[in-house]
């Protein structure tokens, strides 16, 4: 949801609600401006009518010299310095008044004699929408977590404290999965299909589900990928390297474990070369007649890893009409088919792509995706749903953002360099750095992306120097969570997700070549649902700022200004003055976000 304070003193606030996540942005004048040194936040719960100042982490050097980590600062005297701001630790579905107390004069002495701005926000429910939408945690390289459970791995941890710990990095992502399994009733039906598949909650769930007589079919990657690796040169191994086949191993474990009765799994092993990349159900309601109703997809595996580690969404939805082409989709992959390798010119890959195709053609136009959910299945002879894709990132209005686990594809690079600084403002959350390279099988001329395009990236990263108040973090790599993917898992793109039409595209695929003409995926495309962007937005926001923060804070933790410069501002202290808002000049990044906030739709 969006709103917007009145003017108070050449001050105004605007704010775009999610479950967990509200983020601010806040217009002010020269004369606003002057002899402002940040801003005291208080948070007022309408439900309770109990308020308080929010926590800060930075703090006036000049108040507190040597802060520790257990130092606790309140925004009451170490104000928020900045125009736009987020709280990450909201409550679903509550009501809240947000009240920005103006602060001048100087630290020790502030001036507290401007009025403040006052903003009410509501947060989007949890659940009882026709989309729901959850995402983890996804940081355990956070203060939170180092100072709460010492960077342990969760299994490191013992009873109330690894519950905890469970809980906080999983969020309401591992509940809301049981939860869309538990409603189904006796006589209902689940249609499955999953890549990875051995997170034991939902396992034991859905085999409750089987115990109760809901009628239980799930698709489960099983192909035969084995592979030997003989010495050489290169790899300097000592002796040939075997290769389990991944994930068939692991999922067979799990399947057996739980005791799945015949008839509920159903294996997906004829193409060998490709990945049964899908992770998503269909309910079906009533014993004879059955329809589907609802549908959960998104990026998350059932894996450990999933839940708890890298940034995964969950994403619930009631619509008939696109279950039915889940349901299309899942009685087309059941019967097996395509050929074992290649994709592009088996017949048997040839004439599975073109019934996946068929099932649901790509929009050819932007103007062409219809108002609510538009499913998109691979794998399929064309390329048109990346180009899709790729215009809805480059081609925005206003204002674009979008996820890769994998690296930006070239031609995603290609269609975002063609804009200029004026261009949409474009925001990326990257797995890892974006440091393109040349190669033998890539010598085409390289692509930067950056504020020329106005483009902006972050990309997964953690603090690794303790200093002040900050401790060294963690990441999911080290605590052993996740091996491929350490940080950023999702598959989304948002297109100018603060305007009165906004379009997201989420699901399993990576926007890349090989999961659309290759690999079993499914994407939605939602048009026109302001709660979906909503949510999604403030979400996206809440990663991009916590892995930007970190990665400036380690870029100049390790750069060394020449001996006769001053030592540059340390950005997690506070300015003791207004220089602050220097970041907040025209034409810089900051500037740009306040402004997608004032001009958004509301």
């Amino acid at each position: 949801m969006r709103f917007k304070s009145s003017t108070v003193g050449g001050l105004q606030v605007f704010a775009v609600s999610g479950t967990n996540t509200v983020s601010f942005g806040i217009r002010a004048t020269a004369a606003a401006r002057d002899g402002l040194l940040g801003f005291a936040v208080e948070r007022v719960d309408l439900a309770t009518g109990k308020g308080h100042f929010v926590d800060g982490y930075k703090v006036f050097r000049s108040i507190i010299k040597n802060p520790k980590p257990d130092t606790l600062v309140s925004t009451f005297d170490h104000p928020v310095q900045s125009l736009v701001w987020d709280d990450f630790v909201a409550e679903p579905g509550h009501a809240y008044d947000y009240v920005f107390h103006p602060l001048k004069g100087q630290p020790g002495n502030l001036d507290r004699s401007t009025p403040p701005v006052r903003i009410s926000v509501d947060t989007e429910p949890l659940t009882g929408g026709v989309h729901d939408i959850f995402f983890n945690r996804g940081v355990t390289g956070s203060q939170f977590y180092a100072k709460n459970f010492d960077n342990l791995a969760p299994d490191k941890l013992q009873g109330a404290k690894k519950a905890k710990a469970l809980a906080w990095l999983s969020r309401d992502l591992d509940e809301a999965i049981i939860d869309f399994i538990t409603s189904a009733k006796k006589g209902d039906a689940i249609r499955g299909c999953f890549y990875e598949f051995r997170f034991t909650p939902v396992l034991k769930a859905l085999k409750d589900a089987i115990d109760r007589g809901v009628d239980v079919q799930l698709i489960i990657d099983e192909k035969v990928n084995e592979r030997t690796i003989k010495p050489n040169a290169k790899n300097k191994l000592k002796k040939p390297q075997h290769i389990k086949s991944n994930p068939r191993e692991e999922n067979l474990k799990a399947i057996q474990k739980i005791g799945f009765p015949d008839g509920s799994i159903i294996a997906r092993e004829a193409r060998k070369d490709d990945i049964q990349h899908n992770k998503f159900m269909v309910l079906l309601r009533g014993k004879t007649a059955r329809k589907p109703t609802e549908v959960w997809t998104g990026s998350t595996n059932l894996t450990d890893g999933g839940f708890y580690g890298q940034a995964n969404v969950g994403h619930r939805f009631t619509d008939e009409a696109a279950a039915a082409l889940f349901l299309r989709y899942w009685t087309l992959l059941k019967d097996d088919p395509g050929g074992p390798t290649d994709a592009k010119k088996n017949p048997l890959n040839i004439a599975f792509q073109a019934e996946v195709g068929q099932l649901t053609p790509s929009p050819k136009t932007l103007k062409d995706i219809p108002p609510g959910v538009t499913p998109l299945f691979s794998p399929r002879a064309d390329q048109r749903p990346l180009e899709l894709y790729m215009r809805l990132l480059a081609g925005a209005k206003k204002m674009s953002c979008g996820t890769f686990a994998f690296g930006i594809p070239r031609p995603f690079r290609e269609a975002i360099s063609a804009n200029g600084k004026s261009g949409p403002l474009c925001f990326l959350l990257l797995e890892e750095k974006d440091v393109p390279t040349q190669t033998k099988k890539n010598p085409q001329p390289l692509i930067f992306l950056n504020s020329r395009n106005n483009t902006y990236k972050a990309s997964g990263s953690e603090l690794h120097t303790p200093l002040g108040r900050w401790v060294a973090e963690t990441n999911n790599k080290k605590i052993g969570l996740n091996v491929h993917v350490t940080y950023v898992h999702l598959k989304f793109i948002l297109s100018d997700p603060l305007g009165p039409d906004p379009i997201v595209v989420t699901g399993s695929a990576n926007f890349s070549e090989a999961s659309t003409i290759e690999n079993d995926e499914n994407m939605i495309l939602v048009r026109g649902d302001r709660r979906v962007a909503d949510i999604y937005f403030t979400e996206f926001n809440r990663l991009w700022g916590h892995f930007y923060y970190r990665s400036v804070v380690e870029a100049t933790t390790k750069s060394k200004p020449p001996p006769s410069s001053p030592a540059p501002h340390s950005y997690q202290d506070l300015w003791e003055s207004t220089d602050w808002q220097k970041d907040y000049a025209p034409g810089t990044l900051r500037s740009k976000r306040v402004d997608q906030y004032v001009n958004m739709t509301i």
